[in-house]
């Protein structure tokens, strides 16, 4: 999960607002056993980013390897993602701003 919440130029977000955003991302983790490396389906790893470049409709959350990008997540946002999209792999449709899914191709030779 990478979160744009500390923008230095402030373009997307207020960054008050993002980094309340990252602390409960971090409490949720933690308190949901998301981090727990024993966990079967995997532990979730977190990444706090200055910026995504979109710059607008911030804080931005991006959930690889689906690519999924939530907009305006704030505080209050974070449980339901988390208990939707990452316990019950239900992304939280309405909150989707694109999808980038990650994909792997063959090596381009020079």
């Amino acid at each position: 999960m990478l979160l744009c919440a500390t923008a230095s130029k402030a373009k997307c977000c207020d960054p008050a607002e993002g980094l309340e955003t990252w602390n409960e991302l971090k409490r949720l983790l933690r308190n949901l056993g998301l981090e727990n490396e024993q966990r079967q389906e995997g532990i979730v790893l977190r990444s706090k980013v200055d910026c995504l470049r979109v710059c607008e409709r911030g804080p931005i959350l991006v959930v690889w390897p689906e690519g999924i990008w939530y907009a305006n997540v704030t505080s209050n946002k974070i449980e339901t993602i988390l208990r939707s999209h990452i316990i019950n792999n239900q992304p939280v449709e309405q909150w989707i701003y694109k999808t980038t899914p990650f994909q792997i191709g063959p090596l381009q030779s020079a």
